[in-house]
């Protein structure tokens, strides 16, 4: 089983991916921004093996989540997603970043990222 922490704003694609990674057998935490996905990685006894996170969310992006993340948990792998193809991953987290998905997003890609994810 594979421990997934899953930010993204978008309430319905947060709901699909959750079930959809679920549904795979993995044990699925959810946040609706960065500052929650931190607090949940801060939280006493956290662990996770995937983080997956929008790039573009209000407040804290993915893109800073995703360095005070692995700054915590050093072994955690990242799968971003967005919809913009112009981003830039600064090349300090380019080694945890284990894969960029594009939106629209189809859910067998989703789960073919956490499977590689985790190797």
């Amino acid at each position: 089983m594979v421990r997934v922490l899953l930010a993204e704003d978008d309430s319905a694609m947060l709901d699909v991916v959750r079930r959809a990674l679920s549904a795979d057998g993995h044990a699925v935490t959810t946040a609706h921004d960065g500052q929650e996905a931190l607090d949940l990685l801060s939280a006493a006894g956290a662990a996770f093996d995937v983080m997956l996170t929008d790039i573009h969310m209000p407040g804290m992006n993915g893109i800073e989540l995703t360095g005070k993340a692995v700054a915590m948990m050093p072994n955690l792998r990242v799968l971003l997603m967005s919809a913009s193809t112009d981003t830039a991953i600064p090349d300090a987290l380019k080694p945890y970043v284990a894969q960029v998905l594009s939106k629209p997003l189809a859910l067998d890609q989703v789960r073919s990222a956490v499977r590689s994810a985790i190797g």
